[in-house]
């Protein structure tokens, strides 16, 4: 747990940045998307928030925060954020050097001599997830030594005194134990707890008057209750991990609003220096060039060409997605109370609410749709209406292209489902995306339209 999931896997298409709050309409769709998310995987409740032009536009909760009793979820109730925390002690790493009281070429036995290679292992190999350190927490479960009390040294000498899983920068590994040694840095340098470092140069400041230490126990009896599944049985309390265990790796609980403050912070470049801030938002390469796709403490991605810096997150009970869209100056924040137990109902709810959030106008994409469904329609029979096509277009759908199409998608029947998924631009063109499903099958159509209107392309594929 406490790792990065599957935000890696999210994507939508480069479209006009958002600007104006969320319309009537689109809160709908929000609330539609993430309700209808919570019913297919069985997930208990959700959080969320949504920044547009640099400031919160809209905060909602959904389904129950707390089971017995039965409580409805709440956007004041706070929630252990897992991985995310990541980000900030590799922000509290950045605000040390540039203060000069470290630097990311440091090597790690400056304050660790005891740990494996820790004379070539260096503070950014640690950051960036490349210096071969062993993960202690691979599992999506909280093993039987986690339920009781540790110490970060003791999940040091356990597991950071081990052989290397690699030679430092050559490959790149999700390991908690980085950010555990990075966190105790921290501690060394400071003279305190990480909490404490963090609350005095980052909470307090930007005004995140919810955020605990989560490592130091469950959260109140007004937060989210945390719980899991076994297979596909009811919905259980999960355990809560043991104190210690958590660290600089996923010590944080707060509430969504509060996250979103955090993004907001970072959109506008508040607490670190523009220099430290392209650090943290830049890949790190491995020694062989190989791009990682992630920086320090977050995914380095751009979906569509839309720039992203995210981070997921996992402990017991509790789901983190946190997307920030720096250029766009929009942020999305998706909280879960359940795990394991559920396909990532954050990850689903956070990549439906992008896609609104960056959509194009809803009238534009009805008639699109109808356009389109139109056309499938016709192909289901073997049949276009070639006014429609541009010359390269009627000449690509030949007698024997058109019949392949009837074959193909005839006999599975009617759309029971034809949804809008995306728009782009792209060689003059306006393309325009949609999701069908036929019975059991999925396919995704293409529809590309020229400056006149004429359709240049309309492909129909697997999905």
């Amino acid at each position: 747990m406490l790792r990065l999931t599957t935000l890696a896997f999210l994507s939508f298409p480069a479209i006009a940045a958002a600007q104006a709050p969320p319309t009537d309409v689109q809160r709908h769709r929000v609330d539609s998307a993430a309700n209808a998310v919570l019913k297919s995987t069985g997930a208990p409740g959700a959080a969320i928030a949504i920044v547009r032009d640099g400031r919160i536009v809209y905060e909602h909760a959904y389904g129950r925060g707390r089971i017995e009793p039965d409580v409805p979820a709440s956007p004041s109730m706070r929630y252990g954020i897992g991985s995310v925390s990541k980000q900030f002690t590799a922000t509290a790493v950045l605000l040390l050097a540039e203060e000069g009281k470290l630097s990311l070429d440091d090597k790690v036995a400056k304050w660790f001599p005891n740990l494996t290679r820790a004379n070539e292992v260096t503070l950014r190999q640690l950051l960036s997830m490349t210096s071969g350190y062993q993960d202690y927490w691979p599992h999506d479960y909280v093993f039987t030594d986690m339920l009781k009390p540790t110490s970060p040294s003791v999940i040091l000498d356990r597991w950071a005194r081990k052989p290397l899983d690699f030679a430092p920068g050559a490959k790149w590994q999700y390991s908690n134990t980085n950010y555990v040694i990075a966190g105790q840095i921290v501690e060394r340098i400071t003279g305190m707890p990480i909490v404490d470092f963090l609350r005095r140069r980052i909470f307090s400041p930007l005004g995140m008057t919810s955020v605990v230490d989560y490592d130091a126990g469950p959260l109140g009896p007004t937060d989210a209750g945390a719980y899991l599944r076994y297979g596909l049985g009811p919905l259980r309390p999960a355990p809560k991990e043991g104190k210690g265990w958590l660290g600089g790796a996923g010590e944080l609980g707060m509430t969504a609003h509060d996250l979103a403050l955090w993004d907001i912070s970072v959109i506008d470049q508040k607490v670190l220096k523009p220099a430290s801030y392209r650090l943290m938002e830049s890949d790190v390469p491995l020694s062989s060039g190989v791009a990682t796709q992630y920086g320090l403490g977050v995914s380095v991605t751009a979906p569509g060409g839309r720039r992203r810096i995210a981070h997921s997150g996992a402990v017991s009970g509790y789901l983190t997605s946190d997307q920030i869209f720096p250029d766009d100056r929009a942020a999305v924040v998706v909280f879960c109370n359940i795990y394991p137990g559920a396909a990532a109902p954050d990850a689903q709810i956070g990549e439906a609410i992008a896609s609104i959030l960056f959509d194009v106008d809803d009238r534009d994409a009805a008639a699109a749709t109808k356009q389109a469904k139109q056309i499938f329609a016709g192909l289901e029979k073997g049949t276009i209406d070639r006014s429609l096509f541009s010359a390269n277009a009627n000449a690509f759908f030949t007698a024997e292209v058109l019949r392949d199409f009837a074959t193909g998608l005839g006999p599975l029947g009617a759309a029971s489902r034809f949804d809008f998924t995306g728009k782009a631009l792209r060689g003059g063109m306006t393309l325009w995306y949609f999701g069908v499903e036929l019975g059991s099958r999925a396919v995704e159509v293409s529809m590309f339209l020229l400056p006149d209107g004429k359709i240049e392309q309309y492909l129909v594929q697997p999905r």
